[in-house]
């Protein structure tokens, strides 16, 4: 955006997670200074990779919770662009009402109310997701779903399958930010990513990445997660932090963009995942058939990046990429041996 001129300054909400952290590093990169924010910032281990990040420029680090609704005015102050990309995640949650969906909401307008009292802001950038578009109750195969798309939280709310607060709180936050945007004449971009691979800035291991990685690792819980996605969300979709980090300044940059984009580099499903994963990477000796034999050998849906791509965005990076920095990730972490 030319507005933003030669003292560009932005802000990233929840900078030790797993995208925000990427994001920070690619908005110094560009020239940015940054502001951001951590629920602890005196837990040093926690922050320790944005510290790290401030060598690349100016990073300032504030304390805030998504829950505080007056501790966002600091950190969006004198910021052009604010990047909201905390989000509540709890996928083993009892309570996903009170744990996930009411501090997601709570959340996005704590943010957007401070970024309606600051002078400053041109343009806010919500990060929502693919789970927010894709989940229903709809049957057949070759569905393709869009920016027009919503989850059916009516349906998730009745049928409640696995982890179904998450999706419900992606959804419910995003409508809430775009009824608030409108209402209050803030110009909102939403970014709707896939399930998300590459490799961590992060301390730890993003439990995201965990899901991504179940089939090199093997853990059976989190294959079965895998599973319940595709059958939940209809496929198995993927695309690389980095591109995902890159459509966001993309996106905050571009003046003639608006509403809504999906982020999705590659659908698939988890049997052609198995086998892809299983040939690339023999020696994790990943299983291919009796596993799945009773499972969707396809996805019954694309999830469309027609809009992002038109926009005059392109992805650098593939399966194989994505995969490949996720595996050197793990094995850098001591999460992976071989």
């Amino acid at each position: 955006m030319d507005q933003i001129g030669k003292n560009k300054k932005a802000c990233v909400v929840g900078g030790t997670g797993f995208v925000a952290s990427e994001l920070v590093k690619q908005l110094l990169l560009k020239g940015y200074a940054v502001n951001t924010t951590a629920r602890n910032p005196d837990d040093r281990k926690k922050i320790s990779h944005l510290v790290e990040l401030q060598k690349l420029g100016e990073l300032n680090i504030f304390g805030a919770d998504l829950t505080e609704e007056d501790k966002f005015d600091a950190p969006i102050a004198g910021c052009q662009l604010v990047f909201h990309v905390a989000t509540p995640v709890n996928f083993a949650s009892e309570d996903p009402e009170n744990d996930m969906i009411k501090p997601a909401t709570q959340g996005v307008l704590n943010v957007l109310r401070a970024c309606a009292r600051a002078k400053a802001v041109k343009r806010v950038i919500l990060t929502s997701s693919a789970a927010a578009v894709s989940v229903n109750a709809l049957e057949g195969t070759g569905l393709v779903m869009d920016e027009n798309n919503w989850t059916d939280v009516d349906f998730l709310s009745t049928a409640k399958p696995p982890t179904w607060g998450y999706p419900v709180s992606k959804a419910l936050a995003e409508k809430a930010a775009w009824k608030f945007a409108e209402e209050n004449h803030i110009d909102l971009i939403t970014v709707v990513p896939t399930t998300i691979g590459g490799a961590s800035l992060t301390p730890e291991i993003p439990g995201s990445l965990g899901l991504t990685m179940s089939l090199i690792t093997g853990n059976d819980f989190l294959i079965n997660a895998l599973k319940g996605m595709q059958l939940l969300s209809g496929s198995i979709s993927l695309t690389h932090v980095k591109d995902v980090c890159r459509a966001h300044i993309f996106l905050a940059e571009k003046e003639s963009a608006s509403g809504r984009y999906i982020c999705c580099a590659r659908n698939t499903s988890v049997p052609e995942l198995a086998k892809f994963l299983n040939k690339r990477y023999p020696q994790y000796k990943i299983p291919t058939h009796c596993r799945f034999d009773d499972f969707p050998p396809k996805a019954k849906l694309v999830i469309s990046s027609e809009k992002l791509i038109k926009e005059g965005f392109s992805y650098q990076f593939g399966l194989e990429q994505i995969y490949d920095e996720t595996v050197e990730c793990f094995k850098c972490k001591g999460a992976l041996k071989i």
